[in-house]
């Protein structure tokens, strides 16, 4: 049975999905560079575009370094290097936690805040800008949801992977096998 020409011009094939990828990487790329050019105009020579991604993912929180991890993006960075030498800079402050002398809590500074808040209006003239050409705050905000989607399947595919092997290994039988998706399948009931 064949499909509507709809549909079929609606099918992401493999070129498609590559490029979505890659799109995603670029986007990521680009926005970091936006970030360099700011700093460069602000005359901030003391702190570089992924330092700067940090500063934003801290804004007005208190967090530990392994949420500042998860908030955002630095590939090819070292998250701890990185928060010492903002805090050299004078950008961040670290302290430990009350609650776990093994944490270290991080926040912005005065500093930091200051650097904080002309990043976030430039971002939001950027803002500004894309809705004026026709993406809308609804297709960004569906945009977003598709990537955070993309971003929960990559975050399960080495599960769905290590699962699938351990389930097909003659030596882990007794193993719960998988469904299609990756979870688990439920256990029978004992008789």
């Amino acid at each position: 049975m064949s499909q509507p020409p709809e549909q079929i011009e609606n099918q992401m094939d493999h070129a498609d999905f590559l490029d979505f990828i890659v799109l995603a990487e670029r986007m990521h790329r680009q926005f970091l560079e936006t970030i360099s050019l700011d700093l460069d105009r602000l005359n901030k020579r003391d702190i570089n575009d992924v330092r700067a991604v940090m500063l934003l993912n801290i804004g007005d929180a208190e967090m530990t370094a392994s949420d500042l991890l998860h908030r955002g993006c630095y590939l090819g960075t070292n998250v701890s290097y990185n928060l010492s030498k903002l805090t050299e800079a004078g950008y961040v402050t670290q302290t430990r936690s009350q609650h776990d002398r093994r944490v270290i809590m991080v926040r912005n500074s005065e500093s930091g805040l200051a650097l904080c808040a002309v990043l976030q209006e430039l971002n939001a003239r950027r803002l500004d800008a894309l809705n004026q050409m026709s993406c809308s705050d609804e297709e960004l905000l569906t945009c977003r949801q598709v990537l955070r989607k993309m971003q929960h399947f990559w975050d399960r595919a080495g599960d769905v992977t290590r699962l699938r092997t351990v389930a097909q290994s003659p030596s882990r039988a007794r193993e719960r096998p998988v469904n299609n998706d990756g979870a688990l399948q439920p256990q029978p009931l004992a008789a």
